[in-house]
């Protein structure tokens, strides 16, 4: 599993905060966020932590992003978008790559990590949706044909105007397709993402 961060050429890979409707109830979201502290400073101390889920909601295989915030600036985002190992698992790894692994910072030093503020973006299992389904705001897009591959988040077509279709047309272009490869037997998929964060 290859994790995604934000970089030069995807600057908007890391979730900004648009959330649909609860999934995880208050106990879920405080343990998750606890668990991608105690993944860091765990790493930190070079010591191991449990990573077996404690319930079946959150050993389900599921994508997320842990995005850091160190006095109030970006410190790091890292984020799986497949569901591929158990959530439980994912935002451990996600905060330990968003604290140790962007390339665009520096590891987070061990008084840095007393500070960070955690935000966690759980993404729904990606789903086959029509074209004309498709909700700007609510909806990030993976499109595949091949070899090829494009993924986008909720937030891209939001931060940018797009309307629907370019948002297809650019989720395309993402995965090195033509432009109208959605019209023209990519394989479209949606999901939507869960963002909850430390309280301040």
């Amino acid at each position: 599993m290859s994790p995604l961060h934000d970089d030069a050429s995807s600057h908007l890979t890391c979730p900004s905060g648009i959330s649909q409707p609860n999934e995880f109830s208050a106990d879920e979201r405080s343990l998750l966020l606890r668990l991608a502290h105690e993944a860091i400073a765990s790493a930190l101390d070079q010591r191991e932590i449990s990573l077996a889920p404690p319930s079946a909601h959150l050993a389900e295989p599921r994508g997320a992003f842990t995005t850091l915030y160190y006095r109030g600036g970006l410190r790091g985002c890292v984020g799986y978008v497949l569901p591929v190992t158990p959530l439980y698992r994912t935002v451990a790894d996600s905060a330990r790559g968003a604290a140790f692994d962007d390339s665009r910072f520096s590891p987070v030093t061990r008084d840095e990590s007393r500070e960070l503020q955690v935000s966690l973006s759980i993404l729904s299992p990606p789903q086959p949706i029509p074209s004309d389904q498709v909700e700007i705001g609510r909806h990030g897009l993976l499109i595949s044909l091949g070899p090829y591959r494009g993924l986008l988040l909720p937030q891209v077509p939001v931060e940018h105007g797009w309307d629907r279709i370019t948002f297809l047309e650019q989720t395309c272009r993402k995965a090195g397709l033509p432009t109208d490869a959605w019209q023209t037997g990519a394989r479209l998929e949606a999901f939507t993402a869960e963002v909850f964060r430390d309280p301040k």
